[in-house]
């Protein structure tokens, strides 16, 4: 049995998460998840909300609310969010928790004793309005690459380069907005990156083949571009303190930088969920040494996060001299904009997790966003091509397959599976058709492609179509019964298959037309994948099984909705926090 372990980047815990956040990490993890799952593999999905950091302070600040108290509630929402959307997570944990909190410590204890953290004396933002130095996002300025005028101090989200708050021109304080930013003298925890350029280039290289070329190259970008060492601690008081053994007690008062902290968490989530299962040190077989060495790591995440789970993360670990598990597959993405422009929480521009439930199931967004998917390049989100995506795939050529078979079957053959009648050439040409897409379906979703993996999906549903058009049963029924009875017997076993085929991307839709056929008994939820005969497959059901349709499975969208939408998730009522 393979095992295989799968994270998806920490969401950041405050507010509700639009479907670019959706569909960059969280929505394809859980998708490959379920179809290891289906396929019978030993898997672990974990995943946790990015509590730390000065975003965090800042925006409980300003909600008026203590820094805990306000990630709490936040939690809570993501976490109900997350299951709304059947994001299937073993465990769903915060990086704020007591495990996070031991490990994060235990690493910069190994790292400090092997000499790969110094103290350095910086210079750093320190502005006498707030009478404080300010962490680098309470640093606001324009971008001396790009010239983008809201850059942070850590990064610049316009062009991803990683920045210094003395990096910036025109410097202001997030905080109050005083542009009095002074330049002053601060002590530091840095982690030596530097001195690990050529075993990083070396492990990346050893993944060339695997890896996108967008995760290859953005990693590759940063050391070709001189790897410098990264300052690890903040002028923060909610975080993960700096202990007195680290520093000699000149960091009183400081704490971990969050991006130290926030990828460790996937290892603490792990423990959570072994100590919340009663599972003991079961963490570290998917973790740490010889144990680990047959499992298989996935990561997911939006371009944006790569450099830190390509360069800080592994420095970290392989900086800590110790056996824990490298990533072997990770699966970056490009953004999903909004028609035309991008997803904005402040300008509650596009459409968030919350409103998208009250527009449409969670299984229309899980099937739309999969199969449109930023991986090759950034992708745009339109209400227009939403629609048409619901309409044409899963309204008009999947659920009107379903429909149409169980309830003629209902009409014509007392609503059981009829027995009459051999397959002849059409569905054997049928099969062998199948045989090749169910194959190569299988293929693209074992290499995470996803949106490759959703055209042969299609595909298959098409060709069902196509089959039962030319085998038109409706018709046959008034001159030869046996006949039509093959038809809808070949119906209802594509009905089966499609349940099975869709049950990772839409898991509440395949459980709905499984049922149109037979109930499901299946461990943990799960719908097993099916077999690569499709001969076996396509002849599984018996004759007499009695069938229960569905009700119409897919709603059209119309184009008074379409407008409505558009309307209301064009700006200032687009309901995000």
């Amino acid at each position: 049995m393979k095992r295989i372990l799968i994270t998806s980047a920490l969401p950041y815990v405050a507010g509700v998460k639009h479907l670019g956040n959706l569909v960059g990490s969280m929505l394809p993890s859980d998708v490959f998840a379920r179809f290891c799952r289906a396929r019978g593999h030993d898997t672990l999905f974990i995943c946790a909300t990015d509590e730390h950091g000065a975003p965090v302070e800042l925006a409980a600040l300003e909600a008026g609310k203590p820094v805990a108290e306000y990630c709490a509630h936040w939690y809570g929402v993501q976490k109900e969010l997350g299951d709304r959307f059947g994001l299937s997570f073993d465990n769903f944990g915060r990086s704020s928790s007591v495990q996070n909190h031991e490990l994060t410590l235990h690493f910069a204890r190994q790292l400090w004793k092997n000499g790969f953290l110094e103290l350095r004396t910086t210079k750093q933002a320190y502005s006498p309005t707030d009478g404080r130095f300010l962490p680098d996002r309470y640093v606001i300025g324009t971008c001396p690459h790009c010239n983008y005028d809201r850059a942070r101090g850590d990064q610049c989200e316009n062009c991803t380069r990683v920045l210094d708050p003395v990096d910036l021109k025109n410097p202001r304080s997030a905080v109050s907005g005083a542009q009095d930013i002074e330049i002053r003298d601060a002590t530091h925890l840095f982690l030596k990156q530097s001195e690990f350029v050529e075993k990083l280039r070396a492990w990346i290289d050893s993944h060339k083949s695997e890896w996108p070329q967008l995760v290859t190259s953005i990693a590759l970008k940063w050391l070709d571009e001189g790897l410098k060492d990264r300052g690890i601690t903040r002028d923060l008081e909610w975080g993960i303190p700096v202990p007195d053994d680290i520093g000699g007690g000149k960091l009183k008062g400081k704490v971990f930088y969050v991006w130290f902290d926030a990828p460790i968490e996937y290892i603490a989530a792990t423990k959570e969920w072994a100590d919340n299962n009663n599972r003991g040190d079961a963490w570290k077989h998917w973790w740490y040494g010889d144990e680990a060495k047959d499992v298989t790591y996935w990561e997911f995440m939006g371009k944006d996060n790569v450099p830190f789970h390509t360069v800080g993360f592994p420095v970290t670990i392989m900086a800590s001299d110790e056996p824990w598990k490298l990533v072997d597959r990770l699966k970056g993405f490009n953004w999903l904009n909004y028609d035309g422009g991008k997803f904005s929480t402040s300008g509650k521009r596009g459409i968030f997790m919350d409103k998208a439930l009250e527009v449409s199931p969670a299984d229309y967004w899980r099937y739309y966003l999969i199969a449109n998917a930023p991986e090759s390049n950034d992708s745009n989100f339109t209400w227009e091509q939403y629609a048409g995506t619901i309409n044409k795939d899963l309204a008009d050529v999947l659920g009107n397959f379903v429909n149409r078979v169980t309830k003629f079957c209902v009409a014509r053959f007392d609503g059981k599976v009829p027995g009459e009648g051999s397959y002849g050439d059409e569905e054997k040409a049928l099969i062998a058709e199948l045989d090749r897409r169910n194959q190569q379906y299988t293929d693209y979703l074992e290499q995470a492609e996803f949106r490759k993996a959703m055209g042969e999906l299609r595909a298959i549903w098409v060709a069902g179509n196509e089959y039962l058009t030319r085998a038109a049963p409706w018709t046959l029924i008034k001159t030869d019964r046996a006949k039509a009875a093959v038809g809808v017997r070949m119906g209802l076993n594509l009905v089966h298959l499609f349940a099975h085929l869709v049950w990772p991307v839409m898991p509440e839709m395949a459980k709905k037309i499984h049922e149109a056929i037979q109930p499901i008994g299946y461990d943990n939820g799960a719908i097993p994948w099916p077999g690569m005969n499709m001969a076996e497959e396509l002849d599984q059901l018996e004759a007499g099984m009695p069938i229960n349709p569905p009700d119409v499975l897919i709603a059209k969208i119309t184009d008074e909705q379409v407008e409505e939408w558009k309307m209301k998730f064009g700006g200032a009522d687009a309901g995000a926090p």
